[in-house]
């Protein structure tokens, strides 16, 4: 007989289950998350995750609310105003250390193209982010007119994803400075005081 499955708290139990998403997409894929190698990894049994989520495309739909959440506080995505050095190696600090957060973001990214289901959960998952960018430059009274957030988003996204594959961590270091310098030309919202940052890099 196997070992028995370990009795855990609704939030630990669900909790486990989510993080071993994660850890099975970035071993195996988007293919690889099943109801018994989620709940293997996770060392639970495999009822648990209908018991949680009800079925597999709520299961992925839970962890990219979670994964998303994380990232935006781990990264302290909040604090993309004030754009500088010290930011920049702390995202690529945060990514580095569990680099399978994002991996996993981006492979569901890629299967929204392939598969209807995922893809209001991708469409979910960009408009929290660039929500997330928009609050933070609002506050400090700076014009998002014209998607700048969005701009702003997908340049960090591209630069994280070229961070985990193909880009030596030196250029995308040099290249998320630049991105905190266009952050800092954002001119203000019409009306407000003007914005330190941009009339100091006038």
């Amino acid at each position: 007989m196997g070992q028995p499955s370990r009795k855990l708290q609704y939030g630990d139990g669900r909790e486990a289950l989510l993080a071993a998403v994660i850890d099975v997409v970035a071993e195996k894929g988007l293919r690889g998350v099943t109801y018994r190698a989620v709940a293997a990894r996770a060392g639970v049994n495999h009822t648990l995750v209908t018991h949680h989520f009800g079925s597999i495309e709520g299961l992925l739909a839970a962890t990219m609310e979670w994964a998303v959440q994380r990232s935006i506080q781990e990264t302290g995505l909040a604090g993309i105003a004030d754009f500088d050095e010290g930011f920049a190696d702390s995202l690529m600090a945060t990514v580095s250390a569990e680099p399978e957060l994002q991996l996993f973001q981006f492979e569901m990214l890629l299967e929204s193209r392939r598969n209807p289901k995922i893809l209001p959960m991708v469409e979910g998952l960009y408009d929290t982010y660039v929500e997330a960018v928009e609050e933070a430059l609002a506050q400090r009274g700076l014009d998002t007119s014209g998607e700048a957030s969005r701009a702003i988003f997908a340049a960090l996204d591209g630069l994280m994803l070229q961070f985990l594959t193909i880009t030596s961590p030196a250029k995308v270091r040099s290249a998320l400075i630049q991105v905190g310098r266009l952050v800092s030309g954002l001119p203000d919202t019409p009306g407000d005081t003007p914005n330190p940052a941009a009339t100091e890099s006038a």
